[in-house]
C-alpha cells in the first residue's frame, strides 16, 4: 500500500517537475524509477531496492496492466487526430510509417549487430523496439516548442500511429527470436500474421467506435456515466481484439480514437479531458514501475558502444529515414531537418522491452536461445531505456533551440476570434479589419450574423461551445479570443474551451456585472478594458456612435496621468505596437515607450492632444 501511494506521489511530483523544466515527463519519471530502483542498492543497508516493480506487480499482472494502460493512452492520442489536418501531408505520414520504419529496422539491426556486437536475432529485436515514438513524449515536446502546422501534424500523427504498428513489428521480431530455425519458413508466416493482426485491430476498432458513438448519441447515457462507459468500451474492445489476435488491441484503441475524433460528438471534449487526467496517472505509475525493474548489473553492461549506437540512431538512422520518406513532399529543407531531429522513444518501447526481457530470460522462450543470446537479451532492457532517456534529454531538451535556429516555430497569428456578433463585437471587429487584422465572429443569432456579413466581416452562425461549429471554421489566422456576449457564463466557458488552443494570455472576456459590483474582488488578468466596463456599459457607449482614437505618449508618467484624468470618460481597447494590436487587459495595462493607446471616445471634442 505504501509503495503504491509513494509511486503515485512521486509520479505527480515528476509531472510537475517536467512542467517546470519544459521536458516530457518521461525523463523525471524514469530517473525517479532508477533512483528508487537499481541505484538505491548503493545506499540501502541490505543492498536491496527501495522499490521493485516485480514485487509490487508480479509479471502475470504487471504486463496486462501495462498493455491496457498503453491502449488507453493511444486511444486518447487518437482522439486528437483530425483527418482534415493531414489532407496535404497524408503521403508524408504514410511514407514515414512504411519507408521510415524499414530504414529504422534495417539501420538499427546493422548498428546493434556491428557496433554493440549483439547476436543477429537480438539485434533484430532491438531494432524493432526502437521503431516506436509515442504521444507520451511527442505531445509535451510539441506543446513546448510550438512548431509550424506542417511539422506539428507530421510528428503528431507519426507519434500516435507508429506505436501500435511498432509494437506489432516488435512482437513479430520476438517470435522470430524465439522460434527461428534454418528449416522454418518464418517470413511467410510473419507476413500473414502481420496483416491478420492489423485487420483484426482495425475491424474491432471500427465496431467499438460506432458502438460508443451510438451510446453517446441522443442521450442514451446519463452525463455522469459517459466518461466511464467510454473507458470501459475502450478496454473491452482492446481485450476482445487481443483475444482474437495477439497484439491487435493497440491498433483497436488507436482506430477507435481516430474514428470518434472525426465524428460529430458534442461530448468529445469532455471525454478527451477525462482521458488526459487518467493518462497522467497511468504514465506516472508505469514509467516509475518499469524503470525500477532494471538491475544494476544490467546498467553496468552498457559501455562506449552503447553511446555510439545511440549517436548513430539520432544522427544517421533517423535523418536518413525522414529524408527518404519526405522526397517530393511539400516540406521544405528546414522542416525536414527539424523532423529528423525529433524522434524520441516512449512508453511502448519501455513496456515491450520489459516484457520481452522477462520472457527471454526467465520464461519458456528462454529455452529456445543459446547462452550467448541470453547474455545479449539481458542488455535489451537497459539499452532501450538508454535510447529513451537519451532521445528525451538530447532531442527534447534542444528542440526549442533547434526550432528557433531553423526558424520553424509557429508564427503567432495576429487575428482575433470574437465570441458574439452583437453591436459591440461588430464595432471592434470592423475597426480591426480596417487595420488589416483578421477577424472571425461567431454568434447564435441569425440577425447578428447577417449584420456582420453585411459589414464584410467573416461570421459563423452557431454556438462556440459546440464542436461542429469550430470544425467548420478556419481560424488558423487567429491566435486570440475575445468573448463579448451578454452572458458571462458563455464568456467564461468559451475562454476555458480555447485556453489550451490559444494560451491563457490570449483569451479575453468582459467583466460580469457581479464582478463589477464586488469592488474588493481580485479581478482576473484576462478582463478587457481594464476590467471596468461590462457588456451593458460597452453597448450603451457603442450605440452613441463613438470615435476610435489613438494617442502616443512620451513616457509612462504621461500615460498614467492621461488614464487618471480620463478613466471614466474613455474605454481603452488596444495597445498598438509595430502594427500589432494587443487587447488592453490586466496582462498589458502598463505602457512602454513607443506604444500607442487605442481608445473609444464618444465625445465630439478631443480629450487631449494626439501626442503627449
Amino acid at each position: 500500500m505504501i509503495e503504491l501511494a509513494g509511486i503515485l506521489v512521486l509520479g505527480i511530483f515528476a509531472q510537475w517537475m517536467a512542467w517546470k523544466i519544459k521536458l516530457p515527463a518521461i525523463l523525471p519519471l524514469i530517473l525517479i524509477g532508477l533512483v528508487i530502483g537499481p541505484l538505491s542498492t548503493f545506499f540501502t543497508p541490505d543492498g536491496e531496492k527501495l522499490l521493485d516493480g516485480d514485487i509490487i506487480f508480479n509479471p502475470e499482472l504487471l504486463f496486462p496492466f501495462v498493455s491496457i494502460s498503453v491502449a488507453v493512452i493511444l486511444f486518447e492520442g487518437g482522439l486528437t487526430l483530425k483527418l482534415k489536418e493531414i489532407r496535404t501531408l497524408a503521403s508524408t505520414v504514410r511514407n514515414i510509417l512504411t519507408i521510415g520504419v524499414i530504414v529504422t529496422l534495417v539501420g538499427g539491426f546493422l548498428a546493434a549487430y556491428f557496433i554493440v556486437g549483439l547476436d543477429f536475432r537480438i539485434s533484430f529485436l532491438f531494432a524493432a523496439l526502437i521503431i516506436v515514438s509515442g504521444p507520451t513524449v511527442i505531445t509535451p515536446i510539441l506543446r513546448n516548442v510550438k512548431p509550424n502546422q506542417k511539422i506539428n501534424t507530421v510528428l503528431k500523427w507519426e507519434g500516435i500511429l507508429i506505436d501500435p504498428l511498432g509494437a506489432l513489428i516488435a512482437v513479430l521480431a520476438y517470435e522470430f527470436v524465439r522460434s527461428s530455425r534454418p528449416q522454418e519458413e518464418y517470413t511467410l508466416v510473419a507476413l500473414k500474421g502481420f496483416f491478420l493482426t492489423i485487420s483484426t485491430g482495425v475491424f474491432i476498432g471500427i465496431i467499438s467506435a460506432f458502438l460508443l458513438y451510438y451510446l453517446l448519441g441522443k442521450n442514451r447515457l446519463p452525463s455522469y456515466l459517459r466518461n466511464v462507459v467510454t473507458l470501459a468500451i475502450v478496454i473491452m474492445g482492446f481485450a476482445f481484439s487481443e483475444f482474437l489476435m495477439r497484439e491487435s488491441g493497440l491498433m483497436t484503441a488507436t482506430v477507435m480514437g481516430i474514428i470518434l475524433a472525426n465524428l460529430r460528438i458534442p461530448e468529445i471534449k469532455h471525454i478527451l479531458s477525462f482521458k488526459e487526467d487518467i493518462n497522467i496517472i497511468l504514465i506516472s505509475v508505469l514509467f516509475i514501475i518499469l524503470s525500477s525493474r532494471i538491475n544494476i548489473e544490467q546498467i553496468n553492461q552498457l559501455g562506449v558502444q552503447s553511446i555510439i549506437l545511440f549517436l548513430i540512431l539520432i544522427l544517421i538512422i533517423r535523418p536518413l529515414s525522414v529524408y527518404l520518406s519526405t522526397i517530393n513532399s511539400n516540406l521544405n529543407f528546414r522542416e525536414k531537418l527539424f523532423i529528423s531531429w525529433i524522434g524520441p522513444k516512449g512508453i511502448v518501447a519501455a513496456a515491450v522491452a520489459s516484457l520481452f526481457s522477462i520472457e527471454l530470460l526467465n520464461g519458456e522462450a528462454g529455452a529456445g536461445i543459446s547462452a550467448s543470446e541470453s547474455a545479449d537479451a539481458s542488455m535489451l532492457l537497459p539499452l532501450v531505456f538508454l535510447m529513451i532517456i537519451g532521445t528525451v534529454i538530447v532531442q527534447g531538451g534542444s528542440a526549442k533551440f533547434v526550432a528557433k535556429w531553423l526558424k520553424v516555430e509557429r508564427q503567432t497569428p495576429n487575428g482575433i476570434l470574437f465570441v458574439g456578433a452583437n453591436e459591440a463585437a461588430r464595432f471592434l471587429a470592423n475597426y480591426l479589419q480596417n487595420q488589416q487584422v483578421p477577424v472571425i465572429l461567431v454568434d447564435t443569432s441569425h440577425s447578428n450574423i447577417t449584420d456582420a456579413r453585411n459589414l464584410g466581416l467573416t461570421a459563423y452562425e452557431g454556438s462556440i461551445l459546440k464542436e461542429n461549429v469550430t470544425e467548420e471554421m478556419d481560424y488558423s489566422s487567429t491566435g486570440r479570443l475575445v468573448a463579448l456576449t451578454s452572458s458571462s457564463e458563455i464568456n467564461m466557458l468559451a475562454c476555458k474551451i480555447f485556453q489550451e488552443e490559444f494560451g491563457e494570455e490570449n483569451i479575453f472576456r468582459l467583466i460580469s456585472r457581479r464582478e463589477n459590483e464586488l469592488k474588493d474582488l481580485e479581478k482576473p488578468k484576462n478582463l478587457m478594458f481594464d476590467g471596468t466596463v461590462d457588456y451593458y456599459n460597452l453597448l450603451q457607449t457603442i450605440r452613441k456612435k463613438p470615435q476610435v482614437k489613438e494617442i502616443k505618449f512620451s513616457s509612462e508618467a504621461d500615460f498614467e496621468e492621461f488614464m487618471d484624468k480620463n478613466r471614466k470618460r474613455v474605454i481603452p481597447i488596444f495597445i498598438k505596437s509595430n502594427d500589432y494590436y494587443e487587447i488592453y487587459s490586466g496582462f498589458n495595462s502598463d505602457y512602454s515607450k513607443g506604444e500607442t493607446l487605442v481608445y473609444i471616445d464618444d465625445r465630439t471634442e478631443l480629450l487631449e492632444e494626439d501626442t503627449l
